[in-house]
């Protein structure tokens, strides 16, 4: 998505060799305009699955707005997993995994309620990065709690300098990525695969 590109190229910043920051427009900021721009374009490249998805699902906090611009044009709900074990608002009975930040380099539980998640619901999984995928497995491993179909897998920003988006791809998972860094200092893109 070129647009999504352009704001990469101008505004975010690599912190570090793997670490990029895009929270001057897209987690932490949130420019509307372009959150709108990318649930119209998971629209367009998740169209076969029109009429077949029950749910997007992501995970608590930075997913929440793609997901919910994706699902508006998909016309189903968001769920999203909640961090964290100890939670008073959540029902008892939940879905649980374990997920591993690589950005904030934390091991964390995510939940969803048992009663938002059941078999007859076919999946598709919104966020906004994708690195080595514990994200995606995490939640894909929620879904399979569940006996439920994961659809697809798709993601605002791929690094494509690490092994997420191959290893899913390998295990013929669909995955479709808005921008894909190939390299982040110098800052280079290339088209997804």
């Amino acid at each position: 998505m070129r647009e999504l590109e352009e704001r990469i190229r101008r505004e975010a910043l690599a912190v570090l060799p793997d670490i990029l920051r895009v929270d001057m427009f897209l987690n932490h900021m949130i420019d509307p305009v372009l959150l709108e721009g990318m649930g119209e374009e998971f629209y367009r490249l998740f169209a076969p699955l029109c009429g077949r998805v029950t749910k997007i699902l992501t995970v608590e906090a930075s997913g929440i707005a793609i997901a919910c611009a994706t699902a508006r044009r998909f016309g189903v709900p968001v769920l999203f997993a909640k961090k964290g074990l100890s939670n008073k608002t959540l029902d008892k009975e939940t879905y649980t995994s374990v997920i591993h930040s690589y950005t904030k380099d934390v091991t964390t539980h995510v939940s969803v309620a048992r009663r938002f998640l059941g078999a007859d619901d076919r999946v598709l999984i919104i966020d906004d990065f994708l690195a080595n995928g514990a994200a995606a497995r995490g939640l894909m491993d929620l879904v399979d709690q569940a006996g439920a179909q994961l659809l697809g897998i798709g993601v605002a920003i791929e690094k494509g300098f690490q092994r997420g988006g191959q290893d899913l791809r390998a295990q013929n998972i669909w995955v479709e990525s808005l921008a894909v860094i190939a390299q982040l200092q110098p800052l280079l893109f290339r088209e997804p695969s």
